[in-house]
């Protein structure tokens, strides 16, 4: 006769002791069990009994809010976990998501590598700009060390200071540069979005094989938008080195288009002035509005003395 194994205990918690092994106070599991996403506790007696699945439920809602869902959504994929839809295909997609979107692998430098990539001179300043830009990340407890996030970038930034560039304009170019690309890293999602995952993520939460799909998509749009900004920067590139090239050769380049925008640098103590009459927001276009009132009385003018000059030369004749 064989033997009957034995039934595991049933973990039991009062709330106190839930609380310590799920790191959350009393009071945000109490809070939990209000908004609807913690089951309510078993009772017994007087007391109230917690028990594994409590346990596992607050460390699933941890995993998510680390993940940057809000308690609202949370409770909408707990809900669908509860109504027998599993999470698998979500978590999935998120991972997919948030993991690295380059192949290029983070590395450490100490502070004196640091100060010889830079011409050997210690920069304060420059080096929590660096931090500040995320360049750079302080390693705990490493005063003398840092991790570089991108060594590429952080290449880039050492050979233009070698080519004399100052690290204030790198850093400015930067956080400039960064504003840009981060417009169209948003303008490729808002393109992708409206005509690829809309059919995946068009109700919430999405269904575990609409979320596995989801992943198995971005996993194949990844590298579609560095691809096409490779492409595209390599033509402007191209354009504008030949256009400079041309004006500083002293050849004539080709016109601008109508339609291209060109920046003009003007004065400090001008936009100043501007900034005070119609404020920041209106400057541009008070600006435009200004260079173009200008510009129709400076015809008007021409046109004027033309006209005059021919009288001028008709009376002699």
């Amino acid at each position: 006769m064989s033997e009957q194994p034995l039934a595991q205990p049933v973990t039991q918690y009062r709330i106190e002791d839930l609380a310590h092994h799920s790191g959350a106070t009393v009071r945000t599991i109490r809070a939990y069990q209000d908004r609807g996403l913690l089951p309510k506790p078993e009772r017994r007696g007087r007391a109230n009994v917690y028990g594994s699945s409590h346990l596992a439920r607050l460390r699933q809602i941890a995993d998510l809010l680390d993940r940057g869902y809000t308690l609202a959504s949370i409770k909408e994929l707990l809900e669908a976990w509860d109504a027998g839809r599993g999470l698998g295909g979500v978590l999935g997609l998120v991972a997919e998501v948030q993991g690295p979107w380059t192949d290029e692998e983070a590395a450490r430098i100490t502070r004196t590598e640091l100060d010889e990539k830079f011409g050997g001179k210690p920069d304060e300043e420059a080096v929590a700009e660096a931090v500040e830009l995320g360049v750079l990340e302080r390693i705990p407890g490493r005063d003398d060390e840092f991790l570089v996030p991108s060594p590429q970038e952080l290449a880039v930034a050492a050979e233009l200071h070698a080519a004399g560039v100052p690290l204030s304009a790198i850093s400015g170019h930067l956080r400039e540069l960064r504003g840009q690309v981060e417009h169209i890293a948003s303008r490729f999602l808002e393109f992708t979005t409206e005509h690829v995952f809309a059919r995946y993520l068009g109700h919430r939460p999405p269904t575990e094989t609409d979320a596995a799909e989801a992943a198995s998509m971005v996993r194949r749009l990844r590298p579609l938008a560095q691809q096409t900004v490779d492409a595209e920067l390599a033509r402007a590139m191209r354009t504008f080195a030949t256009r400079h090239l041309q004006h500083h050769l002293g050849a004539e380049g080709p016109p601008p288009t109508d339609s291209e925008r060109r920046s003009v640098a003007l004065p400090p103590e001008t936009m100043r002035a501007v900034h005070s009459l119609v404020g920041q927001e209106h400057a541009a276009a008070f600006i435009a509005a200004a260079t173009e009132r200008e510009v129709q009385a400076r015809t008007l003018d021409a046109l004027a003395s033309k006209a005059d000059n021919s009288k001028q030369f008709d009376q002699k004749a």
